[in-house]
């Protein structure tokens, strides 16, 4: 009997002990939730309070990447860069992923959905506008596609001054953050070359190692296909040669045949960095 006793006051000890810290356990977990989607309105609400008052908007797109690569990709490579940029920032919360960026879908190679410059204008506002109205005090703008991003007309740059002209005297900004596409790219590129990696841009080295590391589940990436991921050569100062004799149309601008996971992590980490590091200066961490 007083074994049973004994085990009856042992238990009713544990679950004592388990309710009472249930609450601090949750909100452990919440804390360390990063990514809107999968957060409820009061972890929300608690992470903004908490100093978690950055939102990050990040633009994937769904366009043709090759026999090797899924069309979402970018989308892939999106949610994995944000969420990890907010983990990095720690006062940070990554919204949801845009999926559609400015393409033009083709018959030839049916793996493009794409907006127009003017559609994602509106909705980088409206998202933007919406973080704010939803707490946020400074709200980042970015993306893993290059359209809508490059010349006199770079509609991230645009929506952001505009914005932050809006609200900068109420103490809310709004930034665009360019380092974590092209100058880490080219950072990337920059060192594969000197460990005698060929040149590439879309669908090539860069964008198959980052989905190789990414694609736990095999379902986002054909290594049967990886022996076919030549497209379009790409010259030594990132030229693609349209008309070169050996050009293969097949949604690849350049060679990625020797892309590897490892790669992967090695341009993850480069856009993390390079990203944190520029919005830590629009954004100073404190200290």
């Amino acid at each position: 009997m007083r074994k049973f006793l004994l085990a009856g006051a042992a238990l009713a000890f544990s679950a004592t002990f388990m309710l009472a810290h249930a609450p601090a356990h949750a909100a452990a977990a919440a804390s360390a939730r990063v990514e809107f989607e999968t957060m409820t309105w009061p972890e929300v609400k608690a992470a903004i309070a908490a100093g978690k008052t950055t939102a990050l908007v990040y633009t994937g797109g769904v366009e043709q990447r090759g026999p090797q690569n899924a069309n979402g990709g970018h989308n892939l490579m999106a949610r994995a860069i944000v969420k990890a940029i907010a983990d990095k920032l720690g006062n940070a919360i990554a919204m949801p992923v845009l999926p559609f960026t400015p393409n033009n879908a083709s018959a030839e190679m049916p793996g493009t959905i794409g907006l127009t410059n003017e559609l994602l204008e509106g909705v980088l506002e409206r998202i933007a506008e919406q973080s704010i109205a939803s707490g946020f005090k400074n709200v980042v703008l970015m993306g893993d596609h290059g359209g809508g991003q490059a010349g006199p007309n770079n509609i991230y740059a645009k929506v952001a001054k505009k914005l932050d002209d809006k609200y900068g005297a109420q103490g809310t900004h709004v930034f665009y953050c360019d380092q974590v596409y092209m100058p880490a790219n080219g950072e990337f590129d920059k060192q594969t070359a000197k460990e005698g990696y060929p040149p590439s841009l879309h669908g090539g080295l860069s964008d198959t190692s980052l989905m190789l590391y990414l694609d736990k589940d095999g379902v986002w990436t054909r290594k049967d296909q990886l022996p076919n991921a030549i497209g379009i050569p790409v010259s030594a100062d990132g030229k693609p040669q349209m008309d070169d004799p050996k050009a293969v149309k097949n949604g690849i601008m350049g060679d990625g045949r020797r892309s590897s996971a490892e790669l992967g992590k090695r341009l993850l980490d480069l856009k993390v960095d390079f990203a944190v590091k520029q919005i830590n200066t629009f954004i100073p961490p404190k200290k």
